[in-house]
């Protein structure tokens, strides 16, 4: 098993960045990929154009790759912001107004993976407060994703480079996801397994695997120290993916590491050919 045997796409949010938007499903088809993966692309609209949507859904279908999982808006990201959808205010409503968008661009491209960033905790705010607000959107959200028939991804980050971002464990990101299949009755939210940030957050990566393989949706990847390639630094992601195979997971790998310096395209030498 190992390497060989995964079923990788690429995240055109943190790969092939150097191009413009409409030009990277073409390169990561290029580069030998199938399916891609993105971040919410319009940073500062949840509600972009038709126009602008239309134009990404063409690049995808021209492009011959597959989306297979797609973010809801969730702020300035990269950037300082985590999500949205537990902020009370403006950010909740930007992030309510783009649940409807968010699917309707992941169905019609046959994506069925939507995450859901959790955001920020924000000073004089109650947790509480947050939590109920951040459950009742992720109801909304779960019955989009159920709508295009989706699931709906919970992903945890890590304590270093997210201090104020409440998900940054395993068990943390998984009770969420149980809280809104309770709530929502729909049994579609699933935990989003990402090995780089779990091991910044210096978790038993075997153990969270064996215990949280049948509750996740999706499997993300950077080695660690440095968030690049596989090989760069001292995670052994080949063992860690024949684990989570050998458990039972048998769905996508999103690369979502940064390339170092040099274009995209010469960042996947590690991959078995």
């Amino acid at each position: 098993m190992g390497l060989e045997d995964q079923r990788f796409n690429v995240n055109l949010s943190i790969l092939f960045t150097e191009l413009p938007l409409l030009e990277r499903p073409a390169a990561a088809a290029a580069a030998g990929f199938t399916a891609v993966e993105l971040w919410w692309p319009w940073i500062d609209s949840p509600t972009p154009e038709r126009s602008e949507l239309d134009a990404l859904r063409k690049a995808i279908e021209d492009a011959g790759v597959q989306l297979t999982g797609l973010n809801f808006y969730a702020g300035r990201l990269p950037g300082p912001d985590r999500g949205a959808l537990s902020l009370p205010g403006a950010e909740s409503e930007r992030f309510r107004a783009n649940i409807d968008v968010a699917a309707d661009l992941a169905g019609s491209l046959g994506c069925k993976a939507l995450n859901a960033l959790y955001g920020n905790r924000v000073d004089g705010v109650d947790p509480a407060e947050q939590d109920a607000l951040a459950l009742e959107n992720l109801v909304l959200a779960a019955r989009a994703a159920d709508r295009i028939g989706a699931i709906l991804l919970i992903e945890a980050l890590n304590r270093p480079e997210s201090p104020r971002y409440p998900l940054v464990s395993a068990p943390a990101a998984v009770e969420v996801a149980d809280r809104v299949d309770a709530a929502s009755g729909l049994g579609n939210a699933r935990f989003l397994m990402d090995l780089y940030h779990l091991s910044m957050n210096g978790e038993d990566l075997p153990s969270v695997i064996d215990r949280y393989a049948s509750r996740t949706g999706h499997v993300q990847i950077a080695d660690n120290p440095g968030r690049g390639a596989p090989g760069t630094g001292a995670l052994p992601l080949a063992d860690l993916l024949d684990r989570l195979r050998k458990a039972g997971y048998d769905g996508w790998v999103g690369l979502e590491y940064k390339p170092g310096d040099r274009p995209s395209a010469e960042a996947f030498d590690w991959l078995p050919r």
